[in-house]
């Protein structure tokens, strides 16, 4: 362990979740079969070691994804990790939208003034990491419980130009941003004129590193090894399976969002900070090339491209072969299943890559099959 994670690390061994027992898809590394993503228990499995680690300039990746990233902290599959990510908005874009001054985080503020001093780019996004996880390697799977999510402070930020978003023909020389205050009693965002949204936090970018070929990639597109996905279905209670590409996976997380519409249209959501209390799994036996994701009630594939046809068609093809893994269909039956029982959703629109992921409801299967 590195000492700049030291710095940031509360370690509190022997925590076990409650009614824990060991469950036939995700108790020992190695207990799921080749290729199968089978239905979570959420009772299980048991808890490692917990830690918390929290955004510092000696422990955040400012804009990258990388398989030469240096570990900020090393855990064991099945260890928790608690992490707090801060929000894309900056301490003086925030101020610009309104905000006083004395409410931006000082934990942002410490980070902006050691900008120098850090790594940043090409993308723009902080993320806390690089976590790295013993026994992940090439060709292994790393599951991303997230046990909890909670916004960190009670205000976000929703914000456009005229050169990003779905629109900017529509927008050109134009600026909007605006402070959306969060009730996180009743987890409600008031947007103004009497508008209100409920608070569904995640991380907009969860991911490890692509493979060491790829060098030091963006933060903002999407791809196999997950990153900027921007998919608003993965809050508490979920599940990620992020393919691994190097050593260690060396996980990232951040770009929090207290909410957001499928598709992201502006290119921002209501951005925020949160803490999320997370737990890794290493699949040694689970082979994907796509991320993939499970919910108490559906399963989720996805699909990335430049074309949006294309991503749709990845994503759908990636469904197919969740069918057959998880269910054991064959491909004519999950293609046909798909097209009656599940939907074909737009996840992001904004990051260069688009984004599509496929719902698969659990009730449309047998009780004992979901």
């Amino acid at each position: 362990m590195t000492k700049r994670a030291k710095a940031v690390l509360v370690v509190a061994s022997g925590v076990l979740a409650l009614g824990c027992h060991t469950p036939s898809s995700v108790g020992s590394p190695a207990a799921p079969s080749a290729g199968r993503t089978a239905s979570l228990d959420w009772s299980s499995p048991p808890v490692g070691k917990s830690y918390t680690l929290l955004p510092t300039p000696q422990t955040v990746a400012w804009g990258w994804y990388d398989a030469a990233g240096t570990p900020v902290l090393h855990v064991n599959s099945g260890d928790e990790v608690t992490v707090r990510a801060l929000s894309t908005c900056s301490p003086v874009g925030l101020v610009r939208a309104g905000l006083d001054s004395n409410r931006v985080e000082k934990l942002a503020k410490d980070i902006y003034a050691a900008r120098s001093s850090i790594k940043v780019g090409p993308g723009g996004h902080i993320l806390t990491g690089p976590i790295y996880v013993e026994g992940a390697d090439s060709g292994d799977v790393l599951e991303v419980r997230f046990k909890s999510i909670r916004p960190a402070i009670d205000y976000a930020c929703n914000s456009f130009g005229g050169t990003s978003g779905w629109l900017p023909e529509d927008f050109k020389g134009q600026r909007g941003s605006k402070i959306i205050e969060l009730d996180t009693v009743h987890m409600i965002g008031h947007f103004g004129n009497g508008i209100d949204l409920p608070l569904h936090p995640f991380f907009g970018s969860v991911g490890d590193a692509p493979p060491a070929a790829m060098g030091r990639v963006n933060s903002a597109p999407p791809g196999i090894h997950a990153g900027n996905l921007d998919n608003k279905e993965l809050v508490e209670g979920t599940s990620l399976f992020i393919p691994v590409w190097t050593k260690g996976a060396l996980l990232e997380v951040g770009d929090g969002h207290a909410g957001q519409g499928n598709g992201e249209v502006d290119i921002t959501a209501m951005e925020t900070s949160l803490i999320g209390r997370l737990q890794l799994v290493v699949h040694k036996n689970m082979h994907l090339s796509w991320p993939r994701a499970e919910t108490p009630t559906h399963y989720i594939a996805m699909g990335v491209d430049k074309d949006l046809n294309q991503a749709a068609k990845i994503a759908v093809r990636q469904a197919i072969d969740l069918l057959v893994d998880v269910k054991g269909m064959s491909r004519g039956d999950a293609y046909q299943l798909l097209s009656i029982g599940a939907d074909v959703d737009v996840t992001q629109l904004v990051d260069g890559p688009v984004g599509v992921h496929v719902m698969i409801p659990k009730a449309i299967f047998p009780p004992h099959q979901r």
